[in-house]
């Protein structure tokens, strides 16, 4: 097996779909939620590993794991604000908008940060279910269950 490269997945019972992680020369690429783990997907890896115990309650702030970002730089500013709030707390959109250097009174900078939030590569490794009033690449009910996980 190959932790390096490739498609890795496993069904979670606590999220009711499955984690598919994309990794790249070591560096996570992609994060989704599918229904369910495809069939071609490795259910082994470091990662995955992690993500479960996090959703069985390790407290886990994902800050370590070497993520890909080919993002323009103006979403990168605002993915890298959000991979910095802190274990089991949620922030407002327009807090996000500030930490990233960005006006929230703008209206191309609370767009630009929409669409930052709304295209995160890799939810869960940028966490963009901490972040209210807003729609990010994590789909409402995992946002919602992942909240949940880190209050318990």
């Amino acid at each position: 097996m190959n932790v390096d490269a490739g498609v890795f997945a496993r069904d979670s019972d606590r999220l009711g779909r499955a984690i598919q992680i994309g990794v790249a020369s070591g560096n996570v690429i992609s994060v989704s939620f599918p229904e369910t783990a495809p069939a071609d997907a490795d259910a082994d890896h470091p990662l995955l590993d992690r993500a479960f115990a996090y959703l069985d309650g390790d407290e886990d702030h994902f800050d370590d794991v070497p993520v890909a970002l080919t993002v323009p730089t103006d979403h990168r500013r605002v993915l890298d604000a959000v991979r910095k709030l802190p274990y089991g707390e949620t922030v407002d959109f327009r807090r996000v908008v500030r930490m990233a250097g960005m006006d929230p009174e703008d209206d191309d900078d609370v767009a630009t940060a929409r669409t930052a939030l709304r295209e995160n590569p890799v939810p869960l490794f940028v966490p963009d279910h901490r972040v209210e009033d807003a729609s990010g690449a994590t789909p409402d009910e995992v946002s919602r269950r992942l909240r949940g996980v880190e209050r318990d």
